[in-house]
């Protein structure tokens, strides 16, 4: 099975799609948190340090965003034990990147410009000449 594996572009995409979108969600769901917590410096100020760690680490997004990143964490190394890490590594990242600036407009409503959608675009002809 480990054997089919290392061989199947399939096998390949899907854990490197694996890896991107936990990444994307732990990232979404952590800036989602950090926006709705406010500004830390202020939380300290009032409450102290302890006062903002238990405000950022009760906070429900949060803790859904890091488990989404342990998610992450935990398909990369799956990966690596199963395909190059000359393609897992860099695609993965790259593909994070497309894929936050995606995540980033539509679900935090940022302004994303021109010049980030051709530096996506740049990165998945990247991903793509990698893949080959």
């Amino acid at each position: 099975m480990i054997a089919q594996l290392h061989h199947s572009g399939f096998a390949n995409a899907a854990m490197i799609a694996s890896i991107v979108i936990a990444a994307t969600v732990g990232d979404v769901m952590i800036a989602s948190a950090m926006r709705q917590i406010g500004d830390l410096d202020d939380i300290k100020a009032e409450s102290g340090l302890m006062g903002a760690i238990k405000t950022v680490v009760t906070n429900t997004r949060f803790f859904c965003g890091v488990t989404a990143m342990a998610v992450s964490f935990f398909a990369l190394l799956f990966a690596l034990s199963h395909a190059d890490l000359s393609l897992v590594a860099p695609a993965s990242a790259s593909l994070t990147v497309v894929t936050n600036t995606l995540a980033g407009k539509v679900f935090l409503k940022e302004n994303v410009d021109k010049r980030r959608w051709l530096a996506a675009l740049c990165v998945c002809v990247g991903v793509a000449l990698l893949a080959r």
